[in-house]
């Protein structure tokens, strides 16, 4: 096999029996996965599951406890320079200075990588058309809007090439039309570059968008696969029950027919094809105990749901922290 085919053949990313604790607190257990080239891979999971965590690994930020990391082939611990050279990072919390103009934040940033005159300067002008940004790039930072700067943080990471994307949260502060935009910022870094993107969220549609997703809670990967096969272990539509005792319903359905509802925060949740038959079986059996009843197609947070028994924001809410 020829070097240039074998590197193709590398993926993106390589994580074996990864481990990561903050003192005696567990924030990654042992998490394997790889990355192919070009994908656009997501990270899905609440506040504490351990996103963060993984994200400030892959990014050479910090070193794990223990496990192997390679990025396109090159080993986390002995190689971090050059796994650096392939990387671009957008982080969660703006890294842009302010009081420079939109030019002026992707100049400094090339020089970083020894980027200087007229090659720099074609490629910051390529990037900002790109991204609709020509128009206000001698601008200063602070005038933008937050999706205008959450589009000059992508460019800025992406002016010296980097083979992959890293992005923490990218859609944070960001309106749902914004959000869209920069998602499709995304699918044309990699159609026309082939980037690879892995980005942390905890965004149902920004997951959805994804080629294949990771859930990801309290430090363990609970699923991988892509957005339409995680959904398609649910086996059939969700049917959400508020009544007036859940418990005691809870018990009723399971008696009558032969299901096991789940009772999440307080609304009764069963997996069950044909929804809309057994919304009215439901309703028919018992009318006086049923306040409302709901059905649609699994998301991404019923999966969730299925594997974990918490909800994606109430774990969140509760997470006690970013790992």
């Amino acid at each position: 096999m020829s070097g240039t085919a074998s590197a193709v053949r590398t993926p993106a990313v390589e994580v074996e029996g990864l481990h990561h604790h903050y003192g005696s607190r567990e924030a990654l257990a042992g998490i394997s996965l790889e990355i192919s080239r070009g994908e656009i891979f997501g990270l899905l999971g609440p506040n504490g599951g351990g996103k963060t965590t993984l994200f400030k690994i892959l990014s050479t930020l910090m070193s794990a406890t223990g496990g192997i990391v390679r990025v396109f082939g090159h080993d986390l611990v002995r190689e971090p320079d050059a796994i650096r050279r392939h990387l671009g990072v957008v982080f969660q919390h703006p890294s842009l200075d302010s009081k420079l103009t939109v030019m002026e934040n992707l100049q400094h940033h090339g020089h970083l990588y020894g980027l200087r005159g007229t090659a720099l300067q074609t490629r910051a002008e390529a990037l900002l058309e790109r991204l609709d940004l020509d128009e206000r790039a001698h601008d200063r930072v602070e005038t933008l809007s937050g999706g205008l700067r959450r589009r000059v943080e992508l460019a800025k990471a992406l002016v010296h090439q980097p083979d992959l994307l890293l992005l923490d949260e990218p859609s944070t502060g960001l309106d749902p039309g914004a959000r869209r935009d920069f998602t499709n910022y995304l699918g044309q870094l990699r159609e026309q570059d082939g980037v690879t993107v892995v980005l942390t969220t905890h965004i149902l549609d920004e997951a959805e968008r994804c080629d294949r997703v990771g859930i990801l809670h309290r430090g363990k990967l609970v699923a991988l696969g892509t957005p339409d096969d995680l959904k398609a272990r649910l086996g059939g539509d969700v049917v959400v029950v508020q009544a007036m005792n859940p418990h005691g319903l809870q018990v009723k359905l399971r008696e009558r027919f032969g299901c096991e509802p789940a009772l999440v925060d307080g609304s009764l949740r069963v997996e069950r094809p044909r929804g809309h038959e057994f919304v009215r079986e439901v309703v028919d059996a018992f009318p006086g105990e049923v306040q409302s009843v709901t059905f649609g197609k699994p998301t991404l947070e019923d999966v969730f749901i299925h594997l974990t028994g918490r909800r994606l924001w109430g774990e969140e809410a509760n997470g006690g922290g970013a790992a």
